[in-house]
């Protein structure tokens, strides 16, 4: 499912990442990537902020909704 409809306060594991490869390096940068663990804090509007490792991302619609987790 997209991180844009997943419950919030739940650990994720990102899936997929169906972005093109630069979003998707800036991701990996940000340590977003296949495999990792997320926290879901708040979606509002399909913008999403999120917990990765130690650090709050806020992400907005278009990128938050090629994020798929499970």
């Amino acid at each position: 499912m997209p991180i844009t409809i997943a419950p919030e306060g739940r650990e994720l594991t990102v899936r997929k990442i169906g972005a093109k490869i630069n979003v998707r390096r800036h991701l990996m940068e940000l340590g977003i990537t296949e495999g990792s663990k997320l926290i879901l804090l708040s979606s509002s509007g399909g913008n999403v902020i999120v917990i990765v490792k130690e650090g709050r991302l806020c992400l907005d619609r278009s990128i938050a909704g090629k994020i798929l987790v499970a």
